[in-house]
């Protein structure tokens, strides 16, 4: 994973009114906290912050003020209509320090045949990793699950550097049975 450079400038003004300034001037309000220091308020360029979080988990690089400072996002709110950054909150993590994250859970395959439907449990699976080396997606193969199988956390294969950050009995994926009828009596229903 890469890490995305950002400028970032301290806001010494606070509240709504001020927030909606910032927005107003394309960039997003966001606070840094971590590691037992006190929150830094800064305002980060919106576009730029934008396409960095298009990847999940991304590994921010922010320079403040001449120093640099490392961190992940740990909450971002949206506008509920037309979904620009309202606020962003960013985690400060170290190189080598262990985090835990959830990781989007991809699938590969196709089912056993039989109409039956993949239900997807967990659609992000909480692992521990690397702040530096967070892996992007976890794929797992459903190719030829029949009706009540499952794919447990257990069963994901992880890549390296990562472990579970859930039970291991927890169900990521679980293929379900087709609830169609025959077509022929369908419509002989609908005639009656």
């Amino acid at each position: 994973m890469a890490e995305i450079k950002l400028a970032a400038a301290v806001r010494t003004e606070f509240g709504k009114g001020s927030a909606r300034r910032i927005r107003r001037a394309n960039q997003v309000p966001a606070v840094i906290y971590g590691h037992g220091g006190e929150p830094v308020h800064v305002s980060l360029p919106g576009h730029d912050l934008m396409m960095a979080l298009k990847n999940s988990n991304v590994l921010l690089s922010l320079d403040i003020e001449g120093r640099t400072e490392l961190v992940i996002p740990k909450q971002v709110q949206r506008d509920a209509l037309k979904g620009f950054l309202e606020h962003v909150d960013l985690l400060v993590v170290e190189r080598g320090e262990k985090v835990t994250v959830e990781i989007p859970v991809h699938t590969e395959g196709e089912l056993a045949p039989g109409g039956n439907l993949l239900e997807h449990t967990l659609t992000a699976l909480p692992v521990e990793a690397e702040a530096t080396h967070i892996p992007e997606a976890v794929t797992v193969s459903i190719a030829g699950l029949e009706a009540g199988a499952s794919v447990l956390a257990k069963d994901v294969v992880l890549p390296a550097g990562s472990t579970l950050a859930v039970d291991g009995e927890t169900v990521v994926l679980h293929v379900v049975a087709g609830q169609s009828a025959p077509a022929d009596e369908a419509t002989e229903g609908a005639e009656a």
